[in-house]
């Protein structure tokens, strides 16, 4: 090892390395790089004991790619002393030694484990956020990955696809608070600590559109509709730093965002300013192919290099044919400079040239317990209490539990979709933390997610009859949550029906706790149970922070990031839809000739931004300060906000804005700023809400971003269906 670090800090300070020209330290390194090195920087490779999530089509040996400097990034490795083995490689073997960026999909935790990012933004809680990402940044760091590709910025209002649980749900503003959070937990105030990592904004763009909810699908989108739903989440990613882009696997306008110049070119580099380096998707440039856009690997990667992609990942184009175009005058080698420039600039503000092996090594730092305090209040958190009929919630200590279900006492499903890092068995099952805190808990299992077992309804049943109320377990796999999961019914499997049925006919209070890792059709389950508590897949603390409100230690304070359907036929749905000219005029219209189903209503069965707690909040006094809003000025909002109940609670105060007129058709309402406030029981607080100028923009019909001037109506409340208003109007610049 020190022989190692003595070699890499002689290769420094000969290229004139210090703190003040990372420039001058950047423009050395590639005078002195030769062609096929400089290429080399723009290849990502996979490791064969790496996470594969797609083909491996001309792969290279990783050794051989390493001693040539063919070798800039290396993804999914997932033994750290493999790390630290391939990064000697590196530093002592290649010509340069110029160290290796390694990757990995660090997506909700690194070796503990977070709620689905779904889960996550139901906190409404961007500290929490911030610190879910700072314990994963710390972890990665320590076990020797430096670059994660995450934040998923994708908005996605349909349920069928897999990703949702990736993502902040379907509103923008969300999103985007949540994404630019994550980002600065990530890469925290200095990239060079040994304890940060760079994140990586994905999917660049409208990924979270797919027809049909079909992962990997084309997208058809409208400028407007990107500009003013998709385009704003990316933003606030890179306006908060993220040092690098991938690039999606879709078409826009029929290219494929691989080989979409005016999108990596026209919009992230000259719109949103980004500086960083682009990478694409697995194996994507390759894809090209197959989209139909490229004859062969030659003419794809020449397309993606030109469009501006910096890096390939693992198909190796770049490698085998970037060469050749500069022989034949394609590209010129300044090309190939200027791509490798902002790659080679990442690795020096990581730290690497100062020190390769920064990363890694520090394996007193995973499952600390400040992290796992972390992981706990972030999934307590997280978890939405959806219906509560009776005031069944919280349970006395002296009930006799009934414990049920398929997801009661498995490790593995407390992980979900995207652990790659996860050790499961270190993740305490429902089971496990309910008997922490009951003494009177027992448990069947009752049938497997999607099968039923021999005797275990039955078994079941008995035990929910011996039982004061029974906590039953239903929902998805994690296998049926993230990439390559679309569905095309988001209903509960039919054996975990037939279990719930069995077990309602008892009797016996049920409280369904849902893991899942997207919106499901629950309409069954809300008639046939006494409560609905979310859980998501809530990760290595997953029984705990479930005991905490079952108990009654804390109340639920989760808020839904994305509606829950009544049915799969209204997908997509999002609360935030634009105005039509026929209108449905109520839910309970019988007109004929309007926006409207024959066989079921428009509305979700839970709306965006809905979530109950163990008390009641009234809200009144709202007040406009500044109703007469000036050019630039924000919208200050003030509101009277009273716990009503009984017991200490979170609430998360939402304010929604209407364009009441516009040069475009607008949405009914988008949320536009919250605010989430912990009361005593009794308690009234005024929480003020300021909306942003910028935040009033849109796409206009000018074919600009801007805010005009006209009447704007405020909606504040619990929920994306707050009804207590108020108004302002933007006034014309000029006054």
């Amino acid at each position: 090892m020190r022989k190692t670090i003595i070699i890499a800090s002689a290769v420094v300070l000969a290229l004139g390395c210090t703190e003040n020209r990372p420039d001058a330290f950047v423009d050395s390194l590639i005078g002195k790089m030769t062609l096929e090195e400089k290429i080399g920087q723009l290849n990502q490779i996979v490791t064969t004991s790496g996470d594969i999530t797609g083909p491996l089509e001309g792969s290279l040996s990783t050794y051989e790619a390493i001693k040539k400097g063919w070798c800039g990034s290396i993804l999914g490795v997932r033994n750290p002393d493999e790390i630290q083995r391939l990064q000697h490689l590196a530093v002592d073997s290649s010509r340069l030694g110029i160290p290796i960026l390694f990757g990995h999909d660090i997506i909700h935790g690194c070796r503990t484990i977070f709620p689905e990012n779904i889960g996550i933004s139901c906190t409404w809680d961007m500290e929490a956020v911030k610190k879910f990402a700072r314990v994963s940044a710390t972890e990665a760091a320590a076990f020797g990955v430096a670059w994660t590709f995450s934040p998923m910025c994708d908005v996605c209002a349909d349920a069928r696809w897999g990703r949702v649980s990736e993502g902040s749900g379907e509103d923008t503003y969300l999103s985007a608070r949540v994404a630019e959070a994550m980002v600065r937990g990530y890469q925290g105030e200095d990239l060079r600590a040994d304890s940060t990592i760079l994140a990586c904004v994905k999917h660049f763009a409208a990924y979270g559109a797919p027809e049909a909810g079909r992962d990997y699908n084309t997208v058809d989108m409208s400028w407007p509709m990107f500009r003013d739903k998709y385009l704003p989440v990316y933003k606030a990613a890179i306006d908060a730093g993220a040092g690098s882009v991938m690039s999606s696997f879709n078409d826009f306008e029929g290219i494929p965002v691989t080989a979409n110049r005016k999108l990596l070119h026209d919009v992230l580099r000259d719109s949103l300013a980004f500086g960083g380096f682009v990478v694409s998707d697995w194996n994507a440039v390759k894809e090209l192919i197959r989209h139909g856009v490229a004859a062969d690997e030659k003419e794809a990667a020449l397309l993606a290099f030109k469009a501006g992609l910096n890096m390939d990942m693992v198909a190796g184009a770049y490698l085998r044919n970037l060469g050749a175009f500069v022989s034949e005058g394609l590209i010129s080698e300044k090309d190939i400079d200027a791509a490798v420039r902002p790659v080679l600039q990442a690795k020096y503000d990581l730290g690497l040239f100062d020190d390769p092996f920064r990363y890694g090594g520090k394996a007193d730092r995973m499952y600390r317990q400040g992290s796992l305090e972390s992981a706990r209040e972030v999934a307590r958190k997280s978890m939405v209490l959806l219906t509560d009929k009776a005031g069944i919630l919280p349970l006395k200590e002296s009930s006799r539990i009934a414990l049920i279900g398929p997801f009661a006492d498995d490790k593995k499903e407390m992980v979900g979709a995207w652990g790659a890092m996860a050790e499961p068995e270190r993740c305490v099952t429902f089971l496990e933390g309910l008997k922490e805190e009951f003494p009177h808990v027992s448990y069947s299992e009752g049938c497997a997610p999607r099968k039923e077992i021999p005797g275990g309804i039955a078994d079941a049943v008995s035990l929910a009859r011996r039982s004061d109320v029974v906590l039953l377990t239903l929902g998805l796999p994690s296998s049926e949550s993230g990439e390559a999961a679309s569905l095309t019914s988001i209903s509960i499997p039919d054996c975990q029906k037939k279990l719930l049925r069995a077990v309602s006919a008892t009797g016996k209070p049920v409280v369904i706790l849902l893991v899942t890792g997207r919106p499901m059709d629950l309409s069954e389950e809300k008639e046939l149970s006494d409560a609905i508590l979310v859980t998501w897949h809530p990760g290595t603390m997953a029984g705990p922070a479930l005991a905490d409100l079952i108990s009654g230690e804390f109340s639920p304070s989760g808020r839904l990031s994305m509606s829950f359907p009544e049915n799969v036929g209204q997908l997509p749905i999002r609360y935030n839809q634009k105005r039509t000219g026929r209108p449905k005029p109520s839910e309970s219209t019988t007109s004929k000739y309007c926006s409207r189903y024959v066989d079921a209503p428009n509305k979700p069965l839970f709306v965006f931004g809905s979530g109950l707690s163990y008390t009641d909040f009234s809200y009144s006094n709202l007040r406009i300060e500044n109703p007469a809003v000036k050019a630039g000025e924000d919208v200050v909002v003030k509101i009277d906000v009273t716990n009503t109940g009984s017991v200490v609670a979170e609430e998360t105060v939402q304010l929604y804005v209407k364009d009441d007129v516009a040069s475009r058709t607008r949405p009914e309402r988008e949320l536009k700023a919250f605010e989430k406030v912990l009361l005593n029981a009794g308690e009234t607080s005024t929480v003020e809400l300021r909306v942003k100028y910028q935040d009033l923009a849109f796409f206009t019909a000018r074919g600009k971003w801007e805010v005009e001037s006209g009447d704007f109506t405020v909606f504040v409340g619990h929920d994306s269906d707050a009804s207590l208003s108020g108004a302002f109007s933007v006034l014309p610049e000029n006054r």
